[in-house]
């Protein structure tokens, strides 16, 4: 077909008058019913700008969900909108596959830079699924077993061998043959212990228990090819591993030559207070998945490894976008930021004031169980104060509250996720380079917003 033939479509600009209920009941028609996130925040964002979006109705919206953790410095950060146009005008191929750049070269400099010496990349299709599918392999493939341990409460994607180690059952209820020789583990909870003990005890026992179900001979469960875990449970309702139960799980997997890969998809680049969220642990994993924040705001996916696992053959894990350049562009600028910005720091101070002046919000309404995380990773835990608290005093969970919490950010313009069990666990993600005085925002924006719900709720 020649070109005079061919037809191009024009892109189409948004309509200066149309309202955010216009374009969602258009994407109503045209998507698909998986969507989710328009149905809890029903806006059209025309705009956005650090922790700032405007909708097309010129409201403006204080941002704490950060695509999921992924804008790590915020939207539209000035220096990784000029490493963008940067690439664009250089003539650089936006898709390489795994062919080597200067960009990729100068990108895989700069991460291993935050790892020891002995790891190398591996660059995966774009999503933290397609990383932990990856790792999975890997470890399959360097031990020569089977089986992988996960953790209650763990996210590790979509896909099927991904959703298989995911703790949450609701995507798994009609998915049928999802990977087999997954064992499941209790992951400590400070408000929800598992073994019902609650505080140091239950740490203990946890830690204890993974070393001896190892270790124990009549287990039922050969040993494994991996254990797979998250040092912060995010999609699990921002739930931190504690740092003895986290350092025995090292112990037991060098040991026994089992690989630990960390998932730090989420927790990872600084939001946890530290580059990593291991290291608050103060352990070196085997493996770890890195996806979101890695590529500064674009696809991307890597996987750090321990050379001494390194066991594929060439083309042993491939993917058609592993060679995204524009997001290795950027990313190097989002690591320059957080090194120079000493913005791990600013994720520690800016996350332990939101959680203290958040605890004090809980003191005026207890509907507020609980105020966990760390650093920029916060989960606000929604209880029903007024029925029975269990053995160790929490609270069962209330899902109309954490609704009606959440609908009431919305009106009042901050945007916020949920997670946890049920998903009561209100959940904040702000960008790392957030100011005292945007944090100061959010608190009062938050406060009465959950001033609001009650009110509704409980009348």
């Amino acid at each position: 077909m020649s070109q005079a033939h061919l037809h191009v479509a024009t892109p189409v600009h948004p309509i200066s008058h149309a309202t955010n209920e216009y374009y969602l009941t258009r994407q109503s028609t045209m998507e698909s019913n998986v969507r989710s996130y328009p149905r809890k925040l029903p806006l059209a964002i025309a705009k956005a700008q650090g922790i700032w979006v405007t909708d097309v109705e010129g409201n403006d919206y204080l941002d704490c969900l950060a695509g999921a953790g992924t804008l790590a410095l915020g939207h539209n950060h000035p220096a990784v909108k000029q490493a963008l146009y940067d690439v664009l005008e250089s003539g650089l191929p936006l898709h390489t596959l795994d062919i080597t750049t200067p960009v990729k070269d100068a990108f895989t400099e700069s991460l291993l830079s935050f790892f020891p010496k002995d790891f190398v990349l591996q660059f995966c299709g774009p999503t933290g699924a397609d990383g932990t599918e990856a790792a999975i392999k890997l470890a399959k493939t360097y031990t020569g077993r089977d089986n992988v341990i996960a953790f209650s409460g763990g996210y590790h994607g979509m896909t099927h061998g991904a959703l298989a180690m995911t703790g949450n059952l609701s995507a798994k209820e009609k998915v049928g043959n999802l990977m087999p020789g997954v064992q499941f583990m209790p992951y400590p909870h400070e408000y929800r212990c598992p073994l019902g003990l609650g505080g140091e005890a239950g740490v203990d026992a946890l830690t204890y228990y993974f070393e001896n179900f190892i270790e124990d001979v009549e287990s039922g469960v050969v040993k494994p090819a991996a254990v797979i875990l998250e040092a912060i449970q995010g999609e699990g309702g921002v739930v931190p591993a504690p740092k003895k139960w986290l350092q025995k799980i090292r112990e037991v997997t060098a040991k026994h030559d089992i690989v630990l890969i960390l998932d730090e998809v989420q927790a990872g680049f600084a939001r946890s207070g530290k580059m990593f969220a291991f290291e608050h642990a103060d352990i070196v994993p085997d493996v770890v998945v890195m996806s979101k924040a890695v590529g500064g705001g674009l696809p991307l996916c890597v996987l750090a490894i321990n050379k001494k696992f390194d066991a594929w053959a060439p083309a042993g894990h491939t993917g058609t976008f592993r060679g995204n350049q524009l997001a290795m562009a950027a990313s190097i600028q989002v690591l320059d930021e957080i090194r120079s910005k000493n913005l791990a720091e600013n994720a520690r101070i800016r996350g332990e004031f939101l959680r203290d002046e958040l605890k004090k919000i809980a003191q005026e309404f207890p509907c507020i169980g609980n105020v966990r995380g760390r650093g920029l990773m916060t989960g606000i835990e929604i209880v029903d104060e007024r029925k029975p608290a269990d053995r160790i005093g929490s609270y069962p969970a209330d899902i109309d509250m954490a609704n009606a919490i959440q609908r009431a950010c919305f009106d009042n313009k901050l945007l916020l996720e949920k997670g946890g069990r049920g998903g009561t666990v209100i959940r904040l993600l702000c960008p790392i380079n957030i100011t005292q005085e945007e944090c100061e925002a959010v608190l009062e924006r938050f406060k009465k917003a959950v001033k609001e719900a009650v009110q509704k709720v409980r009348g």
